[in-house]
This record gives structure tokens, C-alpha cells and sequence, in this order.
């Protein structure tokens, strides 16, 4: 695994756990928000080995519950199963953070159980993706494939979406209302400028305003929905 950071202790990235979160390195998408580039043009040597990894979780026995693993992309690594297999076997869950973009091997967790929790972000209304996520022309079908895997229902799971006012406007939060009706749930998180955006442009925050006004449009389709950052 290609591991670049760990964040020993959070009460945040896995709800109802206490947990520690792993960043893997890499990224198959560009979005020009997002606030970590370091993680996405990831170096190629890992920060931090499986060796001493496994030996934290080793001494974290009895004092965290779960791991959770994100990027950058983890699900670019193509043994990740056996990653998780290892923390598993140690007693602990594990939450998987996605944008979705391989169904094949997200259909493979959940088949064989090796998530507890899964947080799959949806970038924008499927019309606009492309654009949102700095591949125009993207394909959606393999995210579109990843929702209706979670949506069976297999493994818990909840979708979000980080509402930026440049990419994100009141017909697309509709459009993706429709798309997911029905799903176990929905956050809406609120775009925060680490000052080391992967893009070049200046972006804007929705208010608290437009995020509760983007939350009612939302429970038209969706129950329930939340708000992250606000």
C-alpha cells in the first residue's frame, strides 16, 4: 500500500467509532477543489510502511474501534482487499472512503463483507461531472454502477457532496436529488480553501443560507439529509 499519512486518533471520519484514519496516495480524478493535491500527486515512495503500520494498530488494541481508509483514491490499489483483510483480522472495522469510480472491486467488498462502512462522494449531477471533476467528457456509468451497488443495501454507506458555488448550482442539486432518491443518506459538506487547491481559480463556499436552502431542495427526494461544516 501506498501510505502517506495517519492520523492516529479521529472521532470525525467514522461515525459512531473511534478510529484512526489512512491516507493512500493517488488519484484518478482532478478536482480543482480539492484541497489536498500532495495526496493526489502522490510521491512514489510511501510515507509510512504496512509493517509500521500494522504495528500501530497493534497497540491501538482496545483503544480504537475501527480504521478508516481514504486518499487520494484508495481503491486504485489493486490489492486493497488484502489491506483490509490484515486490519480486519486484527479486530478492527473498516470504513472505505470512494468517489466510486470502480465498481468492480467496491462489488467485491461488499460481496465478501470487508467493509462496515462505505462514504462514496458524488461530485455533481451526472451532466455536469466531467467538468466538476477536471475530465471533460468523463464516462459516469462506472459511478453510476457504484451507487446502485450501494444502494442494494449490502454494507451501510451514506453519499456526499461538497458544494462549491463554481461547479454546483440549484438545477444540478436537484439532478442529483433525483438520481439518488431514495438512498440511506445524504451529506452535503461545506467547501473549505486550504489555501493548496489543486486548481488555480479562486472558489466560493456556500453560505449557511444556500446550505440549508440546498437541504430542503434535497429532502424533496432524499430522508434524511445532513450538514457537514457548517
Amino acid at each position: 500500500m501506498h501510505i502517506l499519512g495517519l492520523q492516529k486518533m479521529t472521532l470525525l471520519d467514522y461515525p459512531g467509532k473511534v478510529a484512526c484514519t489512512v491516507f493512500l496516495g493517488g488519484c484518478n480524478f482532478r478536482c480543482p477543489f480539492c484541497h489536498n493535491p500532495d495526496l493526489v500527486f502522490s510521491s512514489s515512495e510511501p510515507g509510512i510502511s504496512e509493517k509500521e503500520f500494522f504495528g500501530f494498530l497493534s497497540q491501538r488494541k482496545g483503544l480504537l474501534d475501527g480504521v478508516c481508509i481514504t486518499g487520494g483514491e484508495p481503491m486504485l490499489e489493486k490489492d486493497l482487499h488484502l489491506f483490509i483483510t490484515e486490519i480486519r483480522n486484527r479486530g478492527f472495522s473498516v470504513k472505505l472512503d470512494t468517489n466510486g469510480s470502480f465498481p468492480n472491486r467496491l462489488k467485491h467488498l461488499a460481496d465478501n463483507r470487508l467493509v462496515d462502512y462505505v462514504a462514496m462522494d458524488i461530485k455533481n449531477s451526472r451532466q455536469r461531472y466531467g467538468h466538476t471533476i477536471g475530465l471533460p467528457g468523463y464516462d459516469t456509468r462506472a459511478v453510476e454502477q457504484s451507487v446502485a451497488i450501494l444502494m442494494e443495501g449490502r454494507v451501510p454507506y451514506e453519499f456526499r457532496t461538497t458544494l462549491v458555488h463554481e461547479y454546483h448550482t440549484i438545477a444540478d442539486i436537484h439532478a442529483m436529488g433525483k438520481w439518488l432518491a431514495g438512498c440511506r443518506a445524504y451529506f452535503l459538506q461545506s467547501f473549505v480553501d486550504s489555501g493548496n487547491l489543486l486548481g488555480k481559480e479562486a472558489l466560493k463556499a456556500f453560505s449557511e443560507e444556500e446550505m440549508r436552502e440546498s437541504q430542503n431542495i434535497l429532502k424533496n427526494y432524499i430522508e434524511p439529509v445532513f450538514i457537514r461544516g457548517v
